[in-house]
């Protein structure tokens, strides 16, 4: 087994917790004296460890001693979407049938954990999917979807089952990409137009009914005036990756920019919120 650890400062924990999220491998330990963090991401092989590595730095060394199967956590729960969705992390195909059988009248999305990509059951993103299928039931079918941010491309995976028509996603890290194409390949979808980019060089003249933006704060406030620009006059805009303190300054951001505030929830330190298009 081997092991990427990096030192951080504390003041970027959340940051790392957002990353690894869904990861059962992944530690983050305080440092005495509160100013620095150790994040640290177990693997089962060298090669993830140094992609990790390769991403974010840090260093890679193997642990010869020790017991994957006892440092690797069990699967989580499946999150059950509205009477619409189950997201699971498993994977097999006897797994799979097992779950559908139990959820017949849902869509199955297997979200695996992987290398620093969440699952779907980190409260942003599990408030994310509820607003998803709120919006979805109301368009109805072959309405069109952006998703800034893609990160395990669950989102977009998500708005296509739910009778989307046209789906586009996005990421500024190839990485996600990557898992995004994957996990689309996996749950036999298709239809997903699934891309690295960024969100402020990106060239986009299409309208969206729906835009769903899992970013942080700051990245959100400084987008906003761009998602008005590629979202229809009757769409809805769902935004998370908001710490508590930082809503005030995103709501802001959104009202000025003609969103109407529809609903928001907290989930722990996290805020998910909903909006319509000023007419």
């Amino acid at each position: 087994m081997w092991v990427w650890s990096k030192l951080s400062g504390s003041q970027w924990t959340d940051a790392w917790e957002e990353r690894f999220y869904g990861n059962p491998n992944s530690v983050i330990s305080e440092i005495k004296g509160g100013k620095t963090v150790r994040v640290e991401v177990y693997c089962k092989g060298e090669k993830e460890a140094v992609a990790i590595q390769t991403q974010f730095g840090g260093s890679v060394r193997e642990l010869k001693s020790q017991n994957w199967a006892k440092l690797s956590a069990p699967k989580a729960e499946p999150i059950l979407i509205r009477d619409q969705l189950v997201i699971t992390q498993l994977e097999t195909k006897k797994e799979l049938a097992e779950l559908q059988k139990k959820y017949p009248d849902r869509h199955l999305i297997s979200i695996p954990a992987e290398m620093a990509f969440g699952t779907g059951d980190h409260p942003t993103t599990s408030t994310c999917l509820r607003f998803l299928t709120d919006a979805a039931h109301e368009k109805k079918d072959d309405w069109s979807c952006l998703d800034l941010g893609t990160g395990s491309g669950v989102l977009a995976i998500a708005a296509k089952l739910l009778r989307a028509g046209e789906v586009r996603a996005f990421d500024y890290d190839p990485k996600a990409v990557e898992v995004a194409l994957a996990n689309t390949k996996r749950n036999k979808v298709s239809g997903i137009e699934t891309f690295e980019a960024d969100v402020f060089t990106w060239k986009n003249r299409k309208k969206f009914d729906v835009l769903t933006a899992n970013l942080f704060s700051t990245v959100l406030v400084e987008a906003l005036p761009l998602m008005a620009q590629w979202i229809k006059k009757d769409g809805r805009l769902i935004i998370s990756g908001i710490l508590f303190e930082q809503w005030p300054e995103v709501l802001a951001q959104a009202k000025k920019c003609n969103f109407l505030p529809l609903e928001h929830r907290k989930k722990g330190k996290w805020v998910t919120a909903t909006f319509d298009v000023a007419k």
